[in-house]
């Protein structure tokens, strides 16, 4: 989003912050969800780069402070507000992947749970690379669980029981032979994204590259 200063957009902003108050959630400044110099603090912040399951990720950015708390704004209070700022790098990436790609490669999003979905009501990958000027991206689907893999979300499994329940719960048969970008919002300990490239090699797909939003620095 462009956020250089105009008369008339500044003037909106001063109007809407009468009727709908908001505060810079990074450091408390008036009239916008962040403000100019903590979008500026996020631009100078570096990009991350890892391997996961043989695949070269970009990450926007370390999944730490500033980011972390957009991305949990985002994710876990439906703040799609805070989606502009995170989008525009993410977007580069993604192109960046697509240009080194062959002919016929694919955007492809890693899927919410169906929890996170039924919760917020969307879903963060669409929006931020639709944000990111990325229009064209599919997803892939989602299967049940495997059998006797005890329920509740990954913050309250085991290492080992993480791996349990991500292995064999995405689908990417739907796709063909095609070569793919990945996409998430945040890689942490890579299961997730690993599931992901799996799913692809099993329908005969390649990954060309990951791409996240956010990535733990392991």
């Amino acid at each position: 989003m462009d956020d250089r200063p105009t008369p008339w957009r500044d003037a909106a902003r001063a109007v809407l912050g009468l009727v709908l108050p908001v505060d810079c959630l990074c450091c408390g400044a008036p009239d916008r969800a962040v403000c100019r110099t903590c979008r500026d603090r996020l631009a100078a912040l570096p990009p991350s780069t890892r391997l996961v399951a043989g695949v070269r990720l970009d990450a926007g950015w370390e999944y730490t402070g500033l980011v972390r708390t957009l991305l949990l704004e985002l994710k876990l209070r439906g703040r799609v507000d805070v989606a502009g700022p995170l989008a525009l790098r993410t977007g580069q990436a993604v192109r960046a992947a697509l240009a080194t790609a062959p002919p016929g490669c694919v955007v492809v999003r890693v899927p919410p749970s169906a929890r996170g979905r039924r919760r917020r009501g969307f879903d963060p990958v669409a929006l931020v690379l639709a944000r990111g000027g990325v229009r064209r991206s599919r997803v892939l689907r989602r299967d049940r669980g495997p059998a006797g893999v005890r329920g509740g979300g990954q913050k309250e499994r085991t290492a080992v029981e993480r791996v349990a329940a991500t292995v064999g719960t995405l689908r990417a048969d739907h796709l063909g032979a095609r070569d793919v970008v990945l996409v998430d919002d945040v890689v942490t300990t890579g299961v997730t994204m690993a599931e992901a490239v799996r799913a692809v090699r099993a329908a005969g797909g390649r990954v060309h590259r990951c791409v996240a939003v956010a990535s733990v620095d392991r």
